[in-house]
């Protein structure tokens, strides 16, 4: 990374977002792009928790309204430095406290601050395994899922915009694992390429799906030491998804 893209990255992490406390365009946006790209984690916590579909929405629309318009970050305490942990942490307290206040919203109390595709994430949470995981088990899979796809979803668009997009639809399978066990034969066939060449592409692809889920667990947590602790909690969390 670049140190002008580093100057640039660090001050969109939540953490520094809250400590500034500012209305600030840059500070609002950040914010409201975690809070967009992670509140299934949310709902699905909520619905695992019992609560039916509407109820989960009027709870997880309050709850981002009173995020987001800083009622609830005015109690954020520099220990809570990962937002996933902050995030449920707030949750909770503000499902036992604010289920009314979170009806009035919908009602027209309060504007909504993103639009929430309910419908979709249902669709979701059907899919969900019909397992004893407990609720909070259920948000960090969704959560290190989230991280994932985020990462996926920026390292497409790199080769989008580089001209690989079929190298990457081709790749994709193999991009996060770790397995060196790869039909490199097979892959080169399917790509035209020589199977040394193939071998280059996936060590090539592997290297910067890690370099963005990092970047993407930095957006979440306070400092360089906490990116490697989110980092093994996300393939600890991943294991335990795949036993």
């Amino acid at each position: 990374m670049k140190p002008e893209d580093r100057r640039g990255f660090v001050t969109t992490r939540w953490s520094i977002v809250v400590a500034a406390g500012a209305r600030t365009g840059a500070s609002e946006e950040a914010l409201a792009t975690l809070c967009e790209t992670y509140w299934y984690a949310l709902y699905a916590y909520v619905r695992r928790c019992g609560y039916d579909v509407e109820q989960a929405e009027d709870l997880v629309q309050g709850f981002l309204l009173r995020l987001l318009d800083r009622g609830i970050l005015r109690h954020a305490q520099p220990e809570r430095g990962r937002f996933r942990s902050f995030l449920l942490a707030s949750l909770k307290h503000f499902m036992i406290n604010e289920y009314e206040r979170a009806r009035a919203v919908k009602r027209g109390g309060g504007a909504a601050p993103l639009t929430l595709d309910v419908t979709a994430a249902e669709g979701r949470y059907a899919l969900e395994p019909k397992d004893t995981l407990d609720p909070e088990r259920l948000y960090e899979r969704r959560w290190a899922q989230t991280l994932l796809r985020q990462a996926h979803v920026r390292l497409r668009s790199a080769c989008v915009r580089s001209g690989k997009a079929r190298l990457y639809d081709q790749l994709e399978p193999f991009v996060s694992g770790d397995d060196d066990g790869l039909p490199y034969r097979d892959i080169a066939s399917a790509l035209g390429m020589t199977e040394g060449a193939a071998r280059v592409a996936v060590h090539r692809l592997r290297r910067k799906f890690r370099d963005l889920l990092r970047e993407e667990i930095a957006h979440t947590v306070d400092g360089d030491a906490q990116v490697e602790e989110e980092l093994r909690f996300l393939r600890q969390t991943l294991a335990d998804t795949a036993s």
